[in-house]
């Protein structure tokens, strides 16, 4: 059973990070590299802010504003993510 457990939590973090690969096409390698840190680091955070972003552009915001205004709702935490990674 715990085998299962890391098997699946091992994959879930493999699509989370292809995902967002796929998303920074044509942001530096540097930069990738940072956000791929933070987003292993605190992968609910950022499923949360993906599902509030998917959220308000199916209620038909647009999805650069509600992009934006999802970050902007969740800048505190944001902050702590990246500030840590310093």
């Amino acid at each position: 059973m715990c085998y299962t457990v890391i098997t699946m939590a091992f994959f879930k973090n493999l699509l989370i990070k292809q995902m967002v690969k796929r998303q920074l096409k044509g942001v530096p390698e540097a930069q990738q590299e940072m956000i791929l840190e933070a987003v292993e680091k605190n992968p609910e955070l950022f499923t949360k802010i993906a599902e509030k972003v998917q959220e308000r552009t199916k209620g038909g915001m647009g999805q650069m504003e509600a992009s934006m205004k999802t970050l902007r709702e969740f800048e505190s935490e944001l902050k702590s993510v990246f500030g840590a990674q310093k």
